[in-house]
């Protein structure tokens, strides 16, 4: 029996090129989704930088990309709020006519045990890791659907799989964005739009090197790679799922290790 491919599928990609991409990253401005946006950026994607408070990091962001001659804009968008959200994807198409790559990266963290965790605290973790998650998705899938492509990339994490003391929100809210993705996936695979889930382990950012010192090292020495894992890292697994048209509903795991 002979299996015949569709166009698409025999042409051979070529991963370095997102050129003709639009691409919206959430909380783009600093760590892993500024790298992300750069490297997007460097591969000839036009590149929206979305950020909430942090304008002057965004900036930052789009000046290094404009530097190597990339395209990219910020948009300010508080991604917890449903209307923000529809928004940030509204101005995206208004401003480059379409949008072919969404990339959930946004997230907080409000570390405290179960028994000391506040409501507050506790709702506004699931807010900004996890309904934004609906709210920019469910603005823009109906884009992808109809031009029969998209890629959907959602930043996870190793504590949504293995959980982590006193982070109880925080994993909670990493744990349902892979139920997401998977879910997603099986409802999208055949309109062209695939979702995954990158899941980083300990990565050498802001929020991880707020870490109390004598922790990080405890945490260090739990690693098989014995370090911290780089934003780059993270980027590059980023890239690849974009280049690949016949991965969906995955989670690559990140974590030098740390969780197999």
């Amino acid at each position: 029996m002979s299996i015949i491919l569709n166009e698409s599928a025999q042409k051979k990609s070529d991963t370095s090129s997102l050129v003709g991409k639009v691409a919206i990253i959430t909380g783009g401005s600093r760590g892993i989704g500024s790298t992300i946006a750069k490297e997007m950026a460097k591969r000839g994607a036009e590149v929206v930088v979305n950020y909430n408070s942090s304008k002057e990091a965004a900036d930052e962001v789009i000046y290094e990309i404009e530097e190597f001659g990339g395209t990219a804009i910020s948009i300010q968008a508080d991604v917890s709020n449903y209307e923000e959200s529809l928004s940030l994807v509204e101005k995206t198409q208004e401003y480059f006519g379409k949008v072919d790559i969404l990339i959930n990266n946004a997230g907080i963290t409000r570390d405290r045990t179960f028994r000391k965790l506040s409501e507050k605290e506790w709702t506004e973790v699931i807010d900004v890791n996890l309904n934004s998650i609906y709210h920019t998705t469910s603005a823009a899938i109906n884009l992808m659907i109809e031009q029969e492509y998209g890629r959907i990339i959602n930043i996870s994490s190793i504590i949504g799989q293995a959980g982590g003391f006193g982070q109880t929100n925080y994993s909670a809210s990493k744990a349902g964005m892979i139920g997401f993705t998977k879910s997603l996936a099986l409802e999208t695979a055949r309109n062209g739009v695939t979702v995954n889930a990158v899941c980083p382990g300990y990565v050498a950012t802001e929020m991880v090197q707020q870490i109390p010192e004598k922790a990080k090292e405890k945490i260090i020495s739990k690693i098989p790679m014995q370090r911290l894992g780089t934003t780059s890292e993270i980027a590059d697994a980023v890239l690849f799922l974009l280049n690949n048209s016949y991965i969906t509903g995955q989670c690559i795991n990140i974590n030098g290790g740390a969780y197999m």
